[in-house]
């Protein structure tokens, strides 16, 4: 018995490695309605069954320059966790809000979804995404009020520090002359194994004579990394290398200059070293990086796809803390890190009392104003996420953290969750708000008194509980109002995941692959990419007979399989 499971197993898991590296679906490439291979997708929408759930959208360009719009459910499973899966990746004539709106109404048709099931929408934000009076948002809204419009939170805070970067003309020249770093000494192969070979000699040499520490996972091989526009955590990866890099970056840049035939692009390099080894320069390095590490956490909180809205606003609320405590005493920190750091590269140390003349234009231009005050960045970062993410403090996601059951559900009040049930109309009838209130009380003492909810501090953690032990029977309002808190959008990220399933799945050398096989191929792929999980994989492998088929002729070393519909498949 042992070695028969562990044949399964070692198949299950070799034709997953083979069909994720090859971009292959797991099922076939056919997921119509005629199919008998139509598995994925109706075990999707029988798992969703009768259930709220959330719409997800992102558009996006296919390597045959074909504009796609990807489809992605959020919902509750009777676990209770919360799952989002790929539906779908749609091929529109255009982008207009008009157009989606059709495609999701055919889409819905297609797979037996009712709108009036929709609880949530998720997009990046878009004029034609939420237009308040011709985007998709509102005529979706028009035909389900409600269906409650949450703006991405990582396409929020990526506008956040774009806004500052651009509007600020210290942060935009810094970030211009990081551009140029990492272009110019990475031009070319030569360049980068100059970099890597001086930082590699560095780090011996500073092994052997000890001053830093060998040991797993440190001092590894790296190069500077390319920042990207569209994710912002990119650029603080940047500033790391850049800072543990720096006097190799230095050197290959004045090899550069010294090798350099044409005048132009010295005087380009000396530049790009001058300002390099300007304390401004250094001093903005050091505050980027500090603010990038602690909005990257969010981001990279966001990301998560059972991440909800409450744990997402109690994030957005921690890193305004944690920026605003920064603003009030982390700058003599900042100042000692930036003094060291000039100290080690003989980089001459500013007073940050001196007055300087400011470079702005009009009535700003040539003011006095200290070095201090010249770096206070990050009260418009602050500003911006006051801005940005307004909706935090709206009256819905108001009544929605009352349901948070940290610290023994302090912030549990009964007359905002009685207020958050009237939200939903078509969900709670009159004779459950007879019951609400005597309910909510109920659960409230219930669960604060039992020591099995007494550690949990998450809202999806709390839902999977309840259905764990049942409670979920015992207070079926109460459960109501998590669920349609959990089905929710946070972030579009599973969205995104789709388009790089997409990319691997159409390349140049498949870009004449029509759209439903495509689509059809994507379902596996998307839905592994989404879970991330080997175990996901495995299970659902687990169950099909097509792989043990594969698993025992490999065991009797045979070199192709024979599917039922004919084909060959050659291994």
């Amino acid at each position: 018995m042992e070695i028969d499971y562990r044949t399964r197993l070692t198949a299950m898991l070799d034709v997953t490695r083979f069909l994720l590296k090859q971009g292959l679906p797991f099922r076939g490439h056919d997921e119509s309605t005629s199919s008998s291979n139509r598995e994925i997708t109706l075990a999707i929408i029988n798992d969703i069954g009768d259930k709220f759930f959330s719409l997800m959208l992102d558009e996006a360009r296919d390597s045959s320059v074909k504009e796609h719009m990807g489809v992605v459910l959020r919902y509750v499973n009777k676990e209770g966790c919360v799952i989002e899966r790929f539906l779908a990746v749609v091929h529109v004539p255009d982008t207009s809000s008009h157009s989606l709106k059709m495609a999701i109404d055919t889409l819905f048709v297609q797979h037996g979804l009712s709108l009036s099931r929709l609880r949530g929408q998720g997009y990046d934000g878009a004029s034609n995404m939420r237009g308040e009076f011709n985007g998709l948002k509102s005529l979706i809204l028009q035909e389900n009020p409600f269906a409650m419009y949450v703006h991405c939170f990582s396409h929020q805070l990526q506008l956040v520090l774009v806004a500052v970067a651009h509007d600020n003309f210290t942060m935009s020249e810094f970030f211009g002359y990081i551009t140029m770093i990492v272009n110019i000494s990475g031009a070319s192969c030569q360049r980068r194994d100059q970099l890597r070979k001086i930082q590699h000699d560095k780090i011996i040499a500073k092994l052997e004579s000890g001053e830093i520490n060998s040991g797993k996972g440190k001092n590894q091989e790296t190069s500077l990394a390319r920042p990207g526009d569209t994710r912002w955590g990119s650029h603080y990866l940047t500033l790391l290398r850049l800072c543990s890099m720096w006097s190799s970056v230095i050197e290959v840049l004045g090899n550069i200059h010294d090798d350099a035939s044409y005048s132009a692009n010295k005087g380009v390099v000396a530049g790009l070293i001058e300002n390099m080894e300007s304390y401004q320069f250094v001093f903005v390095l050091h505050l980027m990086k500090y603010i990038l590490g602690i909005t990257n956490e969010l981001s990279l909180s966001l990301q998560q796809g059972d991440q909800n809205i409450v744990q997402g606003m109690s994030l957005v609320r921690s890193v305004k803390c944690r920026l605003q405590d920064f603003r009030e005493d982390g700058w003599q920190i900042i100042l000692e890190q930036v003094n060291t750091f000039c100290e080690l590269n003989m980089i001459p140390i500013l007073d940050m009392e001196d007055n300087m003349l400011t470079r702005g234009h009009g009535r700003r231009r040539g003011q006095l104003i200290t070095n201090f005050h010249h770096y206070r960045v990050v009260d418009l970062i602050i500003q911006e996420m006051n801005n940005r993410f307004s909706e935090v403090s709206t009256d819905l996601l108001g009544c929605i953290s009352c349901l948070h059951p940290r610290n023994s559900f302090s912030q549990f009040d009964v007359h905002k969750l009685i207020h958050l049930a009237d939200f939903y109309p078509e969900d709670f009838c009159g004779t459950d708000y007879l019951f609400l209130e005597q309910q909510l009380m109920s659960y409230f003492y219930n669960l604060r008194d039992d020591p099995y909810f007494s550690s949990i501090d998450d809202l999806g953690i709390l839902a999977q509980k309840l259905v764990e032990t049942e409670k979920h029977l015992v207070f079926p309002l109460v459960y109501r109002m998590i669920e349609l808190t959990l089905v929710l959008p946070v972030a579009t990220a599973s969205v995104e995941r789709v388009f790089s399933a997409m990319k691997t799945v159409k390349t140049d050398l498949r870009n004449r692959m029509g759209d439903e096989w495509m689509n059809d191929s994507l379902n596996a792929i998307a839905s592994s990419y989404i879970d991330s999980s080997t175990v996901a994989v495995a299970d659902f492998c687990a169950n099909q007979e097509m792989k043990l088929t594969y698993g025992r002729k490999v065991m009797e070393n045979q070199s192709s399989i024979k599917w039922d519909n004919g084909k060959t498949l050659e291994f």
